[in-house]
Parts: C-alpha cells; structure tokens; sequence
C-alpha cells in the first residue's frame, strides 16, 4: 500500500513539474526535439606534407555546424567553417562520423554546401522558413556546436534586421539577421530558427572583443541561402549576373582618391567594347592611362566594388542596367546587358 502511495506521489509530482513549465518553455523544448536530427558537427581538416619524411598528415584546421537541408544528404554550412579544407568529416546526431565532400561554395555569401554518402536513417531536413516577414522582437532559437558542445541550444530574440556586415569573401553581406541568442566559435553553420522551428537564418558571426558571446550575433537570412544554395546543387557554384568586364582592385581607388570603380579590361568583341568602354591602355611613353570608371548603376551611386557587386545581385542575367561611366572628367551613359559572371 506504501508502495503504491509513493508511486502515486512521484506521478502527481512529476505532472505538477511538466504543468509548471510555461508555453514558451515547451514551445523551446517542442523545437529542440524536432531538430535535434537535423543539425551536424562539422569538421574542416587540411592535407600537411611532413618535411622530412614527405608523409601526409590529417589536420583538423577548424570545425563549425551545419545543418541537413534535403533528404539527399546535402548539408549546408558556412563558406569560412570549409575554407582551405582537403577533407571534411561530419559527426550525426548518434555521434556516427562520415566523410563529406565539397559541393560547392559561394565565398560572397559566406556559404557552403557539402554532402554525406549512405544511409540517411533518422536525419531529417531543416524545415524552411521565410525571413522576408520577421519583426525585431520575435522569438529566435539557435543550435550548434560551439566550442566542440555539439547540440548546444541558445535562445533570444531578433535584435535588428537589415544589417551590412563585412564578409570573408571580400564584399559585405547585406540584409542579416542580428540577434542576441548566444553565438560562439563553433555555432557557425548552424540554423537560427523561429518559433514555428522554421528556419529563418544560418548563424554566421559574432561581435566580441573577447571572441565569445557579447549578444550581438549575426545569421544570413535564409531567404538569401534559398538562393544561393538550389544553384551550388545544381551548377556547383552561383550563376549570376555581371557586366563582363574586370576591374581595377578598389585600394588603387583609394590611392588615386577616386570615387567608383575602375574598368581594367574590356574584351574584345562584347557588347562593352562594341560601345565604347575602355579598360586601361599605355600612353605614349608607356605609362598607364585610366579610361572609364564605374559610377552609377541605374542612377544608384558606385563608390567600390563592393557597391557594384550588390547592386547587381538585384538583377538577373539578361536584364539591361545603364551605367553611368567618367573618362578624362566627362560622364555618359551606356546600357549594357547582363551577362553570367565567371
């Protein structure tokens, strides 16, 4: 009889304890359980050749998250997680390691897309969300593997939308997520989701002197990754748009105190060299002569390349833009059509 009053007691007890968590809290706990075999450890190793015996030695140069993204084994990540890889090793939910190979890569957009062989019992694909709809304020759940913890869960809100941050691939990434769910080394890759466990987001990076948490992390919003990530798949990196013209790198800009960017070369026989864009030529003693530079595209000021990377990122390859050219102080407008960027 005593036996049966304590087990009794230990029910109501433990019922009492499920009863006192809040909406939220089960909210949280709701998502945890449904991603927990959606999201990755991910680990960047390099090929060395020892000096002396010339043997060939695995070293793990850094590691990150990612998370499953379709129910082919495709695993999306962050570009600067793979960087300068040979080899990449993805440990599962169930701590089961398996090899992964390298997709493709958009170092502009700070992503990656890599893909594991074999059985994919018990992972499932992310489920995707908008990011075009947020509001500061709302709830946001981030899961990763900072510091090596794997299935590390944070929660916060969004703290501001439509931040430019500095990219690893050398342009600035537009339009990200800030929050201040606690992000580390180690959670970048890993999906920041909303209350529905949708996601919205693919951590990126932090703001801290320290190099931990401050509450002032960064996620690209997944709307751009539904971009980006369908052409890696398909093509094995981005299609887009461009002039088809190379450029001057902006820090000869900056020496030279000029504003836009600065046409290196046209190719001969495109539709630039059939309107007149010139890149750079020799003057007579064979010094070299700056012709045509880049200042407005579609009445939208270009001061860098970075300005003329993103805003041609609005447009899709065979749409028509006008340019807005200086040479020798004197400005004109030529249209040219877009065309794929190597």
């Amino acid at each position: 009889m005593f036996v049966m009053l304590l087990s009794a007691c230990l029910l109501v007890l433990r019922t009492s304890g499920l009863a006192q968590l809040t909406e939220d809290e089960k909210n949280t706990i709701d998502i945890v359980k449904r991603t927990q075999n959606s999201v990755v450890y991910v680990t960047n190793i390099q090929l060395v050749r020892d000096f002396f015996s010339w043997a060939e030695e695995q070293i793990p140069r850094g590691t990150g998250s990612g998370f499953i993204w379709d129910d082919q084994g495709h695993i999306i990540t962050n570009y600067h997680v793979i960087e300068d890889g040979d080899l990449f090793s993805v440990t599962l939910p169930n701590q089961d390691q398996r090899q992964a190979k390298l997709v493709g890569r958009e170092p502009a957009k700070d992503i990656a897309v890599l893909k594991i062989e074999g059985s994919l019992k018990d992972l499932y694909p992310v489920k995707i969300g908008l990011s075009d709809n947020l509001q500061v304020g709302q709830k946001v759940i981030a899961i990763g593997n900072p510091f090596g913890f794997d299935h590390t869960v944070t929660a916060g809100i969004v703290s501001a939308l439509g931040r430019s941050m500095p990219g690893v691939g050398g342009v600035t990434i537009k339009e990200m997520i800030q929050t201040d769910a606690s992000i580390n080394p180690g959670n970048s890759g890993g999906p920041l989701l909303n209350s529905a466990g949708e996601l919205i987001g693919m951590n990126t990076m932090i703001i801290s002197p320290s190099g931990a948490s401050s509450g002032i992390g960064f996620a690209i919003p997944v709307d751009t990754i539904k971009k980006i990530v369908p052409q890696i798949i398909k093509y094995g990196r981005v299609i887009r748009p461009g002039l088809g013209l190379t450029y001057l790198p902006d820090n000869y800009a900056q020496q030279l105190d000029i504003q836009g960017v600065i046409i290196y070369s046209v190719p001969a026989g495109s539709e630039a060299s059939k309107k007149g864009i010139k890149g750079l030529t020799r003057g007579r003693l064979g010094r070299i002569v700056i012709q045509d530079i880049i200042k407005e595209v579609d009445g939208k000021k270009v001061n860098s390349f970075d300005d003329l990377y993103n805003l041609l990122d609005n447009y899709k390859i065979g749409d028509t833009v006008t340019l807005t050219l200086e040479r020798n102080g004197q400005k004109r407008k030529v249209q040219l059509t877009l065309v794929q960027s190597d």
